[in-house]
């Protein structure tokens, strides 16, 4: 793959990944549209250089979570709410109601366990590879890996939720 075509190559192989990464992080679907169109963007004028495709889609889930985080930092984020986002969640993440209802409730946990348990469990990342991506120890993302999956098993149990406390069972 030639650095000319990197950014268009990228978006075809990976834009789905990156925008349900964004979605998953920024909680807004037009917000993870933004991010996604910024992510490339800068894929495209500051071209880069990788080693394969794992480490080109390491550096775009990289950088969308980046800007995931300046997203939730910013003013607009937190003064701005829109109920149209509702209606493309179902859409994006084209998934069942009982896994949508699950990955809500992961989305709901604090920002911290929610981000290791997407790469792990919906990106297929291992605990080096989330360590790396995003500058930690192995063994920190290891316990947040732990604890973020206790955490959701309890809030799902105290919901009564049952159906889906069998699934965190499973991860």
């Amino acid at each position: 793959m030639n650095t000319e075509n990197t950014a268009l190559y990228a978006f075809k192989k990976y834009g789905n990944t990156v925008l349900r990464a964004a979605f998953a992080f920024s909680g807004s679907y037009a917000e993870a549209e933004d991010i996604v169109q910024d992510v490339f963007l800068s894929l495209h004028t500051n071209p880069q250089t990788f080693n394969d495709d794992e480490h080109l889609k390491a550096w775009l889930l990289r950088a969308a979570i980046n800007k995931c985080k300046n997203f939730r930092r910013s003013f607009r984020f937190s003064k701005t709410c829109s109920i149209d986002d509702l209606e493309h969640s179902e859409a994006i993440c084209e998934m069942d109601t009982g896994s949508r209802e699950l990955r809500q409730q992961i989305a709901a946990l604090p920002k911290k366990y929610g981000e290791v348990i997407f790469l792990h469990y919906y990106e297929g990342y291992s605990i080096k590879e989330i360590a790396s991506m995003l500058n930690k120890n192995e063994n920190t993302v290891g316990s947040l890996l732990r604890r973020g999956r206790e955490k959701l098993k309890a809030e799902l149990e105290e919901e009564g939720d049952l159906c889906q406390v069998k699934i965190i069972k499973t991860l």
